[in-house]
């Protein structure tokens, strides 16, 4: 299995235009969030109308997965947090989102949504506490936000990772973790691409601007991780040292 990331489009349509280009030549295209930009002078409801657009045209070309950012959210839960229901809503044959976990051969996915506090922490502390049972090789999450203490959560000043993520990935210790959201971490010295926390490998591709993101490559048969951007390229070899 041979997946495309990217993450943190915000609403860069020459970007999902080379996603849609890429996309047959890969078994999964995969987006970590933020495909809308909150700040944009256009109306979020016409955002998400042109993105599920895309959206469908993906999945027509391979499996597409999903997770929702900060900018994705359209509804508020009981406890006033910030939800992606359109994207929940967009869920479909070849169209794994926020709350899904799918099987491709001996990899399992879970697709985790924005966690904009308590009660949407403790539903994805649920949705992987229920989906461990279905581990039978190699357990791959996405999950918009990087973990704490991470190179891929620098800012270039401090970390700001997701401290429950850094603590769910010590519980269950996943191959690997797939997130975004600190748009510069890959492209500082003292930040980067990829990181290890115990076993789990850690990414982040960053976002650029331009027609084509930043993306990272993963081949789970290799089992390397290739990272492409307007500042460089980088391979690495994720297989897991025993001892």
């Amino acid at each position: 299995m041979r997946f495309l990331y990217a993450s943190d489009l915000h609403y860069a349509l020459k970007q999902f235009d080379w996603l849609l280009s890429e996309a047959p030549d890969f078994d999964l295209v995969v987006i970590g969030g933020d495909l809308l930009d909150l700040s944009s002078a256009l109306d979020a409801d016409v955002q998400i109308t042109i993105v599920e657009k895309y959206l469908e045209l993906l999945r027509q070309k391979t499996t597409l997965v999903v997770c929702s950012g900060n900018h994705d959210g359209d509804s508020r839960n009981e406890a006033d947090e910030s939800v992606a229901a359109w994207l929940r809503a967009a869920g479909n044959d070849r169209l794994y989102v926020d709350g899904d976990s799918f099987d491709m051969g001996d990899t399992r996915i879970t697709v985790c949504p924005w966690c904009d506090g308590e009660v949407s922490r403790a539903e994805v502390e649920a949705q992987l506490v229920r989906e461990a049972l279905h581990v039978k090789g190699r357990w791959v999450w996405i999950y918009h936000a990087p973990p704490e203490g991470s190179r891929t959560s620098w800012t270039g000043r401090r970390f700001i990772g997701d401290e429950f993520l850094t603590a769910m990935i010590k519980r269950f210790n996943p191959a690997i973790v797939m997130s975004g959201h600190i748009h510069n971490s890959p492209f500082y010295a003292e930040g980067g691409w990829v990181d290890r926390i115990d076993r789990t490998w850690v990414f982040n591709p960053g976002r650029q601007l331009g027609a084509q993101p930043a993306t990272i490559i993963v081949d789970m048969e290799a089992m390397t991780a290739e990272w492409s951007s307007q500042e460089g390229h980088s391979v690495q070899d994720i297989r897991i040292e025993e001892g």
